[in-house]
């Protein structure tokens, strides 16, 4: 089972180990780097290093034979239980970010949009194919919800949600709705429009009070508690790269 204490693993912050960083840039293989490496044919930050077991953080500058190695940044899969106030984006001025909640070396994106006011899970990464594949429309990965309103929708605006609403002069997709007590209901959606769950529950004659996302395609948020994240596990990173047959 993954953990959720991304303290407890070990992250890319921490380096990569330098063998595997020159074969990654491409100069050799990592068998023939460590026989250059105890040869004193490699320096880092301008110092020759024969120790194996050194890793290669984020601004150290590498050479071989005099040239400078640059390996590709890894591929970075991240799980975030993004908080409420928090905007799913890189960059918003005057605003708290998803990338600020997430203490890594290397730029990694957030797959899609939650809306500020939303929680729940969202996905980052730096894999561009994967990132095509899970937030473009075409390729219907299933989203999913915990959404409480005011007042409670009866079983007939659940029924219309699930069979389709006409927002904005466009009517939504099919969905699948499950009943969760009085005022909550779960929500399976094929589509994420600009606030759709919202402007579909306005469209009932409600409001949200409470949107939380609790799944990604084959990714569940579990007990990720708010705020933490985590790295993907390789079980993890497979299934979604079975998706679409990537």
């Amino acid at each position: 089972m993954p953990t959720t204490d991304h303290k407890q693993q070990t992250p890319p912050s921490e380096g990569i180990r330098l063998q595997k960083y020159l074969a990654d840039a491409g100069l050799c293989s990592r068998r023939e780097a460590e026989r250059r490496i105890e040869k004193g044919r490699v320096r880092i930050n301008g110092k020759t290093v024969r120790e194996m077991g050194l890793r290669v953080k984020p601004g150290d500058l590498v050479e071989m034979d005099g040239k400078k190695a640059e390996a590709n940044d890894p591929f970075i899969y991240v799980m975030l239980h993004k908080p409420a106030e928090v905007v799913t984006s890189c960059r918003h001025r005057g605003e708290r970010v998803v990338t600020d909640l997430v203490d890594l070396p290397f730029r990694i994106f957030p797959v899609g949009r939650l809306d500020k006011d939303s929680t729940g899970l969202v996905l980052l990464t730096n894999d561009g194919p994967l990132h095509h594949r899970l937030s473009h429309p075409s390729f219907d990965h299933e989203k999913e919800y915990l959404v409480e309103t005011a007042p409670a929708l009866d079983a007939k605006a659940l029924k219309q949600m699930a069979e389709g609403i006409v927002i904005e002069g466009r009517k939504t997709r099919p969905a699948k709705v499950f009943p969760q007590n009085r005022n909550a209901f779960r929500i399976v959606l094929l589509e994420g429009r600009n606030r759709q769950i919202r402007k579909m529950v306005a469209a009932c004659g409600a409001e949200v009070l409470r949107l939380h996302r609790i799944r990604m395609a084959v990714l569940n948020l579990g007990s990720l508690p708010s705020g933490e994240w985590r790295h993907l596990t390789p079980e993890e990173v497979a299934k979604l790269k079975t998706l679409n047959k990537m």
